[in-house]
């Protein structure tokens, strides 16, 4: 039966971990599976989501919900995301993960980087975020299963998801400036990336995140994944890449 199973799952390459990246990158919702306390039971609700900078998962969550009392008691769940299309919805790609919940404290740094992550992607839910019964979960990635569509099944560790390293912090510390930035200076720039670089169409896309690996944008409820055509080694890099992207998408026009 072990046996069965290998010839089923792919090895896991550059393009496999770039779509599992681009599933929760790109995710607004997902469905959250928890063990319910006292019965042992699976459970499974939608939350919202977004991103860390490292690219581990956030969600917004109130304390009055029974997902939030699930992993309290234990951390253990699972989230699985990927928005089906038209047609068989097993047809479209879908990533699970496997993770540990960790709430982050009002106050810290951590919780305060990821509650403006999350209210960027997001930002109807600044109608609630404040409430004291709502916390910010990161739900830190273990593994994760990738089904890229029939016959496309991979297996993927947390290195494939999770970017390490100075780089993190060195964004977080001046992703918000560069952010508005962006967003008031250079729509122009903007719209060349959301049309160039994932064929996206529509007037007005903003950036809601930088990371390592890339941006994401939205325009209203759509959201798009743009990844740097190499990943960032220092956020001094940022600049320049954004630039040389711009004329890049310009002349391919």
């Amino acid at each position: 039966m072990a046996d069965r199973r290998k010839d089923v799952i792919r090895e896991t390459d550059a393009e496999a971990i770039r779509l599992a990246k681009t599933l929760i990158r790109s995710a607004r919702f997902g469905a959250l599976a928890v063990i319910e306390p006292g019965t042992g039971s699976p459970l499974a609700s939608r939350v919202g989501v977004a991103t860390d900078l490292d690219g581990t998962p956030l969600i917004l969550v109130s304390m009055l919900s029974a997902h939030t009392g699930a992993i309290l008691a234990d951390p253990r769940c699972s989230l699985l995301v990927g928005e089906p299309g038209k047609g068989d919805p097993l047809a479209h790609p879908r990533l699970t993960l496997v993770c540990r919940a960790a709430r982050l404290e009002r106050g810290s740094s951590e919780h305060a980087r990821a509650d403006r992550r999350y209210l960027n992607r997001n930002p109807k839910a600044k109608l609630y975020a404040g409430l004291g019964d709502f916390s910010i979960f990161r739900l830190e990635p273990e593994r994760a299963s990738l089904n890229g569509g029939f016959g496309k099944a991979y297996l993927l560790e947390r290195a494939d998801l999770v970017t390490t390293g100075p780089i993190v912090e060195e964004l977080a510390a001046g992703e918000q400036s560069a952010l508005d930035h962006m967003n008031a200076d250079h729509s122009d720039a903007i719209a060349v990336y959301a049309r160039h670089f994932a064929k996206a169409v529509g007037d007005g896309w903003v950036v809601t995140g930088f990371d390592a690996d890339g941006m994401d944008l939205a325009l209203g409820d759509d959201v798009c994944r743009v990844f740097f055509p190499q990943p960032l080694r220092t956020a001094r890099e940022l600049r320049h890449v954004l630039v040389d992207m711009a004329k890049t998408g310009r002349v391919a026009d």
